[in-house]
C-alpha cells in the first residue's frame, strides 16, 4: 500500500487499485452539440474518490491524460513507495529529482516564507509521532515532540538545479500542496489539448476550467463542518478557480475526552488548536490554495484575516468559526451565497 500524508489532510494513494467509473458520451453531429458532451471518470486513489470531467471534442483524451498524470505524480511523490523520489530522498537525505518535484518544492518554499514557517514540508515526522500516518493514534510525551520539532525547518532544504538535500534527521512530505499542484497542472494540460470547460475534484480539492458548456458559472458547495452528514452551507459560483477546504473535522482522534485534529501546528509540534473549524481558499492558483487552506487554519481567524489583507490579490477565503460564524473576504461578494448570515471581511 502506497501512502500519502499531507499537512492539511492525511491521505493514502493506493497504486494498482484504481477504480474507473466511465461515462463518456458519444459525439454528436454538430460542433455545438459536441461541445455539450461530457466525459467523466472516477479514480480511487490517495484513499479518496477523484472525479475528472471534461467537455468538447477532446474530452476523453483530456480525462485519460489527467488520470495518467495523477498516477505518475503519485508514484513520484509517495512517502512509502521505494521507487518514488520522496521515499528515496527521505532514506538517503539527497538525490536527483524531476522537474515537477523541483517546481512543487519551489512553490512550497514560497509558502514557507510567506506564512513565516507555518507551512512546512518537514512536518512529516511529527505526523508520524502522533499516529496520523499509521492510524495508531497517541498523545506523545512533550519531550518527544519537542525533540522532533527541532528538526522541523524547511529553510534547511537545499535545491540546486534538479538535486535535493535535506538534513539527516528530516523527512519531507509534499502532500500539503501535491493535490493543488496536480489540479493546477491538469488545467494547464487541458488548455493545451483544447478543452475549454472542465472540472476535477481530487479528494475535495476542486478546480474548474472556464465556465460550464452552457456558459454559466460552476457551482462549488462548501460543507458545514458542524454537520456530520456533510450538509452544504454555502455555494461559490466561479470559473477558472480552485476551491479548496481544510478543517480539523476531517480527521481526528480523542483521548481523555479531548479531540486532536490531524493538522499539526509547526510552532508547537502538536495538533492545531484553532478558533476556526474550516478554511476554504478560492484562487486561480491551485497550489497556493492547497497550501493556504491548511496554513490559515493553523493561524486562526485574526492572523488569517491579516494575511489575506496582505495577499488579497492572490486569493479569497471563507472561514467557519468555532463560534458558528461564517466569514468571507469581500472579493467573494456576488459569488458566494449561503442561507446563513455571511460576515464580510473587508480591506482596511
Amino acid at each position: 500500500m502506497n501512502k500519502w500524508f499531507r499537512q492539511g489532510m492525511a491521505g493514502m494513494a493506493i497504486l494498482g487499485m484504481g477504480i474507473w467509473l466511465t461515462a463518456c458520451q458519444l459525439p454528436q453531429v454538430s460542433n455545438r452539440a459536441e461541445a455539450q458532451e461530457v466525459c467523466s471518470k472516477e479514480l480511487f486513489a490517495m484513499d479518496t474518490y477523484m472525479t475528472f470531467s471534461a467537455y468538447g471534442k477532446e474530452r476523453e483524451k483530456a480525462v485519460d491524460e489527467a488520470i495518467e498524470e495523477v498516477e505518475r505524480l503519485d508514484r513520484l511523490w509517495s512517502v512509502s513507495s521505494k521507487d518514488g523520489e520522496i521515499y528515496q530522498i527521505n532514506e538517503k537525505k539527497e538525490g536527483a529529482i524531476s522537474k515537477d518535484t523541483v517546481k512543487v518544492i519551489r512553490q512550497a518554499q514560497n509558502l514557507y516564507q510567506d506564512t513565516e514557517g507555518v507551512f512546512d514540508l518537514t512536518v512529516y515526522p511529527l505526523m508520524d509521532l502522533w499516529g496520523f500516518t499509521t492510524g495508531n493514534y497517541k498523545v506523545p510525551e512533550k519531550k518527544e515532540r519537542m525533540a522532533l520539532l527541532k528538526e522541523v525547518n524547511q529553510a534547511s532544504l537545499q535545491v540546486e538545479d534538479r538535486y535535493l538535500r535535506i538534513d539527516k534527521n528530516q523527512k519531507i512530505d509534499l502532500g500539503g500542496i501535491a493535490k493543488g499542484y496536480t489540479s493546477q497542472k491538469i488545467m494547464q494540460m487541458w488548455k493545451k489539448i483544447g478543452v475549454k470547460s472542465g472540472m476535477v475534484s481530487l479528494g475535495g480539492n476542486v478546480q474548474v476550467l472556464g465556465k460550464k458548456p452552457d456558459q454559466t458559472l460552476w457551482h462549488v458547495g462548501i460543507r458545514n463542518p458542524l454537520d456530520p452528514d456533510g450538509e452544504i452551507m454555502g455555494v461559490v459560483e466561479t470559473e477558472d478557480r480552485a476551491v479548496i477546504t481544510s478543517g480539523g473535522y476531517e480527521r481526528y482522534f480523542k483521548e481523555n475526552k479531548k479531540s486532536y485534529c490531524h493538522i499539526i501546528d509547526t510552532q508547537t509540534g502538536a495538533p492545531a488548536e484553532s478558533d476556526v473549524l474550516s478554511v476554504t481558499i478560492v484562487s486561480k492558483d491551485g497550489t497556493l490554495a492547497d497550501g493556504l487552506s491548511t496554513s490559515l487554519f493553523i493561524m486562526g481567524k485574526e492572523k488569517a484575516v491579516t494575511f489575506w489583507r496582505r495577499k488579497k490579490d492572490q486569493f479569497d477565503m471563507i472561514l467557519v468559526g468555532t463560534d458558528g460564524g461564517l466569514y468571507a473576504s469581500d472579493g467573494l461578494q456576488g459569488s458566494f451565497t449561503s442561507s446563513q448570515k455571511i460576515q464580510w471581511i473587508t480591506f482596511r
